[in-house]
């Protein structure tokens, strides 16, 4: 299951050579991102997705990233069994959620973070899991930028039941230091870890875990 609350998690999302997705899981990550919005500089096509990832998936968590997606894309999404859950990016309302979980669908739901004004909404979304993301006016995502991280922490203690997961300009340089500060129940990265849109430096993404799971480990060391 991913996320899993009972395991601190890393997320790569974004691939677009499916070849990566092996290498990435070989290096640790506990899921992979596929980005099924046709708008993304990191889109995948769904067919490509299920004819190419199928074999991975049967051993790996793969989480379907999706911006206002339409019922037969949804429908597509859910009936091809490649995906552990579905992660909202858009502009889904809360009962939009509750009908994908009453057929039984992992949601994460995606917000972006301006501000602590912007916390309270998160309480809005029955699903249990939470993805912060920068706040990017006009886009669906945060675009390869940070936020004030005290406001992750914030979250956590605002709402105890959710499991955060945090996003937003992280890389191998600073994911250390961001699960010592927030220590959320998952990160997620796409543009931190690599060479060009969509292709991962794998040396990168290995940095990048290497140092989410060290930060976890010194945060709950006694």
């Amino acid at each position: 299951m991913f996320p899993d609350p009972g395991r601190h998690s890393v997320k790569i999302c974004g691939i677009t050579r499916p070849e990566q997705a092996a290498e990435i899981f070989a290096l640790g990550a506990d899921a992979v991102g596929i980005n099924l919005w046709p708008k993304s500089k990191r889109h995948m096509p769904l067919p490509v997705a299920m004819a190419s990832l199928r074999g991975v998936a049967a051993r790996n968590a793969f989480v379907a990233v999706l911006v206002n997606a339409d019922d037969a894309l949804l429908d597509a999404t859910i009936a091809s069994g490649l995906f552990q859950a579905l992660q909202l990016h858009g502009d889904e309302t809360p009962r939009d959620v509750e009908r994908l979980m009453q057929r039984g669908v992992n949601v994460i739901k995606a917000l972006q973070v301006r501000d602590a004004a912007s916390l309270p909404r998160i309480g809005e979304f029955p699903c249990v899991a939470i993805l912060l993301d920068a706040f990017n006016p006009g886009t669906y995502g945060g675009g390869g930028h940070s936020f004030p991280w005290e406001l992750a922490a914030r979250a956590k203690e605002m709402f105890p039941d959710k499991l955060i997961l945090l996003s937003g300009g992280l890389h191998a340089g600073n994911v250390r230091q961001a699960v010592r500060q927030t220590t959320p129940g998952a990160v997620d990265v796409a543009s931190g870890v690599e060479s060009q849109p969509g292709v991962k430096d794998l040396a990168l993404v290995g940095r990048f875990i290497a140092g989410a799971r060290t930060a976890w480990l010194e945060v709950s060391a006694p």
